[in-house]
């Protein structure tokens, strides 16, 4: 029978862990994830001008436009999209490692192992979005056979179909850094069994911590918007360090709550959560 996700306890075990290390997770956050978005939001171009060279298409450009334009704006930059996800990737495993693992690595030893896991990660990060992306773009082109409104009809339930997917998957990071678990599929299998029963609850969850940090980052960027009254480098500035923050954050509290759902769903027992570096 399948362990039903209490929440309100996910969360209390996901704060105790960082009221626990809050030394050691902001030092590894802000390298990790801090510092890369910092540097994307200074150093690549800005979305508004990729925005503002959508709108000159007019309302219905082709697709060959869109492509030139969306090429221009990613031709130059790709691969510091590619090496910024690269140094996420191995601070998402390491910091699991160094939260979790109860051989108490050293933070040297948890990044370490963050570059051993990264393939494995990466592999299965693909494979997901691969199934993710697949399965909608299958129902559509099958609609789009028989009939326009079914194509719409057949998108919807594909959307839906994505999000169901998105949850069964969610556990890829623990699974790999907790459990060790380095075959990408058998990272998936477990993943998906360990989600049984609990995909509306674990929505739930995701959802509601999705609309608050949607919520929070409306009011800061609110607030950020002000700099750009004392010139355009400043409020570049200012917008690069909030988005920082909160991309540091969001991500650093979404593992830590990914953490506590696995450890609940696994039914692991011994030392108490928030005793890692005690």
């Amino acid at each position: 029978m399948a362990t039903k996700l209490d929440l309100g306890r996910a969360w209390n075990e996901a704060m105790a862990l960082l009221s626990a290390n809050k030394d050691v997770v902001l030092i590894v956050a802000a390298v990790f994830f801090f510092l890369p978005n910092v540097i994307a939001t200074l150093v690549l171009p800005s979305q508004d001008a990729l925005t503002m060279q959508l709108e000159a298409l007019g309302e219905t450009p082709s697709p060959e436009d869109m492509m030139a334009v969306f090429g221009d704006y990613f031709g130059q930059s790709w691969w510091i999209y590619i090496v910024f996800g690269l140094v996420q990737a191995v601070g998402v495993m390491g910091l699991l490692a160094l939260l979790t693992d109860r051989s108490r690595p050293t933070v040297g030893e948890a990044l370490g192992f963050g570059l051993k896991a990264l393939v494995p990660y990466l592999v299965a990060q693909i494979l997901f979005g691969l199934v993710m992306v697949a399965v909608p773009l299958l129902l559509v082109a099958i609609g789009a056979l028989i009939n326009p409104a079914l194509a719409a009809l057949l998108a919807f339930v594909g959307l839906i179909l994505a999000v169901y997917i998105w949850i069964k998957f969610s556990l890829i990071s623990p699974v790999i850094a907790i459990e060790k678990v380095m075959n990408p599929i058998s990272a998936l299998a477990r993943s998906w069994r360990l989600t049984k029963g609990n995909s509306f609850r674990l929505l739930a969850f995701y959802a509601l911590l999705v609309i608050c940090v949607m919520v929070l980052w409306l009011v800061v960027s609110m607030v950020l918007s002000l700099f750009s009254v004392m010139g355009e480098e400043i409020g570049l500035f200012a917008m690069a360090i909030g988005s920082g923050l909160m991309s540091m954050g969001f991500s650093t509290v979404m593992l830590l709550v990914l953490a506590a759902v696995h450890r609940q769903l696994t039914g692991t027992d011994g030392e108490p959560v928030g005793k890692t570096f005690e």
